[in-house]
């Protein structure tokens, strides 16, 4: 039997508090109204990012992964694009048809289970099955990427990072937003999910990929059964080919336990791809448009 390790425990507790805080603060703005949950909402997805910077600095997993300017310059340009340009865009020309369509193929086939609720618990109950369908579809279209060329050359850029940082999360090719929110798209429509459960969905995606991928020595105790952690999330971005093919749930880590894909390792050192060099942006950028040999060689 493995010892109690106390350390472990309580660095195990801050991001199922944090996490389960938000999405009940957020579920109870809709319920009660005591504010206005838009703005809570955009304050929830805003926050974490300057949050978990600065105790990146306090209190680091690995001191070498500390960002220096060029790194903060390069990541912004990432965050900037991600959230003013890129991911607007795609809602604007994406999402709009794609949720037609599953929302009418939903009440065609008169699926049993809609993703509504009234209550703060049941807001909460909805959510998780809306992210577990979600994660679901996002954990197979990801190995996929990690399987064909032709889906790799998208994703390639949000492995070659040489530093785990919360900055680094949204280091996303704009060509991959498609397979990163076909997921979601299909199953908050098709599922005929409601303003407020859609909301607590939003938030805890947004608050989990960004914990997941700061680099603070949070462990996982018994969230890690069900949620995807920085620890586990550090696996997938390891420089070993073999441990980058496991953990794939960006935010749900029990499909990965289900489908033989999960693996541990307390002590990754060295993240990234290829050669395991950091990219220029203008290299981040053009890497889709590489040859499959050329992008090896990156």
């Amino acid at each position: 039997m493995k010892h109690f390790n106390k350390h472990d425990f309580l660095w195990s507790l801050p991001q199922p508090l944090f996490v389960f805080c938000c999405l009940v603060l957020t579920a109870s703005s809709y319920t009660y109204g005591w504010i206005n949950p838009n703005l809570l909402v955009s304050v929830f997805i805003l926050i974490p990012v300057p949050t978990l910077l600065v105790l990146e600095r306090l209190i680091p997993k690995r001191k070498e992964w500390l960002l220096n300017w060029k790194d903060l310059a390069t990541d912004t340009f990432w965050l900037f694009g991600t959230y003013l340009i890129w991911l607007p865009l795609f809602a604007t020309y994406y999402d709009a048809p794609i949720h037609m369509i599953f929302r009418e193929l939903g009440d065609w086939v008169s699926f049993p289970i809609k993703l509504q609720a009234y209550s703060v618990i049941g807001t909460l109950v909805m959510a998780l099955v809306g992210t577990l369908a979600i994660e679901f579809i996002g954990y197979w279209l990801h190995r996929l990427q990690h399987r064909y060329m032709f889906l790799w050359r998208m994703h390639g850029t949000h492995h070659h990072v040489t530093k785990m940082s919360t900055a680094r999360t949204d280091r996303t090719h704009p060509l991959e937003f498609i397979a990163l929110n076909l997921g979601a798209v299909t199953v908050l429509a098709f599922m005929d999910a409601s303003p407020n459960v859609i909301a607590v969905i939003l938030v805890f995606r947004m608050i989990s990929t960004h914990i997941n991928h700061a680099n603070l020595p949070l462990t996982s105790g018994i969230f890690g059964w069900v949620f995807t952690t920085p620890e586990f999330h550090r696996v997938h971005h390891s420089l070993e080919y073999a441990e980058s093919n496991c953990n794939y749930g960006c935010t749900i880590i029990l499909w990965d336990r289900i489908f033989g894909t999960f693996a541990k390792n307390e002590h990754i050192t060295v993240v990234g791809n290829g050669t395991g060099k950091s990219l220029s942006l203008w290299k981040q950028l053009a890497l889709p448009f590489h040859s499959s040999e050329g992008i090896k060689k990156l």
